[in-house]
């Protein structure tokens, strides 16, 4: 199929929200995110604007944020590696720390030349993921930016691509289902070599003589509840500033024209659903999938 047009911190107190939200708008990389590997391959230009990923056979890069974050809609505008990708991972995330983590996922499985890449996400909490869907895009990922979104808020997780919905997650507790609510989460992102599993089970092998592979960053924007020193920048019982337009995040929903693009994109672009695969549970569907 080708590109088409067509079709671990103590429990935090109820957050009833606030909110003294902290905004890295017009970002700058330098002061948002710290470079955490890749011994030179991981760089930031043009006067902190944009930030680049490197892979080539000796090493992958990655990066983290300064802040860790409880709750917020987190947007990044990313340029995938072009050409032929196959076997490398572009890793985009959210994630607690220990062995009962929280985590967020989006990640971008690379492929040949003019196949498309395969965007998995997956929602890991208290440690238990399993939770994959995977989806092919509507444009070329790698030509230019486009921008990847995370909404989190205590009732929903809300996977988007240039605003247009692909994945809810929402709370649901009251059947038992851990919801990632109490663990502050920073970001990462990491372009790495994953050739044994990426691309076709493993079966199309990462082509150095295409290195190194470059993944570009932009326009970083957290409309979030920074985590500090035990406490969070949004306030909790608060007077109800949560409906100015800074905070709507906190309590938002998909409206009707937002779950038809949901829907548009399930019906077309999505490719495998752990909540449609009865032979990976033998013993019953995950009991979110019964409720969704």
């Amino acid at each position: 199929m080708g590109y088409s047009s067509s079709s671990k911190f103590p429990l935090l107190m109820p957050l009833m929200v606030a909110c003294l939200i902290m905004a890295a708008s017009g970002s700058n990389f330098h002061n948002d995110f710290d470079i955490t590997w890749g011994d030179g391959r991981g760089k930031i230009a043009s006067n902190g604007e944009v930030l680049t990923l490197s892979l080539d056979k000796q090493s992958g890069s990655g990066f983290q944020s300064k802040n860790e974050y409880l709750f917020g809609k987190i947007d990044m505008q990313l340029k995938l590696v072009p050409g032929n990708s196959a076997g490398t991972v572009t890793a985009y995330y959210l994630s607690s720390k220990g062995s009962t983590w929280d985590e967020i996922d989006f990640e971008f499985l690379g492929n040949l030349s003019g196949d498309p890449y395969i965007l998995h996400t997956n929602v890991f909490s208290q440690g238990k993921g399993n939770r994959e869907q995977q989806f092919y895009l509507w444009f070329d990922p790698t030509t230019d930016f486009h921008t990847y979104s995370i909404l989190w808020n205590p009732q929903r997780i809300i996977f988007s691509v240039d605003d247009t919905p692909i994945r809810e997650f929402k709370n649901m507790e009251s059947i038992g289902v851990p919801f990632p609510k109490n663990q502050p989460m920073r970001i990462y992102s990491s372009l790495w070599n994953a050739d044994d599993w990426a691309t076709r089970g493993g079966l199309l092998k990462t082509d150095w003589t295409q290195a190194p592979f470059t993944a570009s960053y932009r326009n970083f924007n957290a409309d979030a509840c920074v985590w500090s020193n035990g406490a969070s920048s949004c306030k909790s019982n608060a007077p109800s500033s949560s409906t100015s337009t800074n905070n709507a995040w906190f309590s938002q929903e998909m409206d009707s024209a937002k779950m038809q693009r949901l829907q548009w994109v399930q019906q077309n672009y999505m490719i495998y659903n752990y909540c449609t695969d009865a032979k990976r549970f033998p013993q019953g569907l995950p009991p979110e999938c019964k409720m969704s």
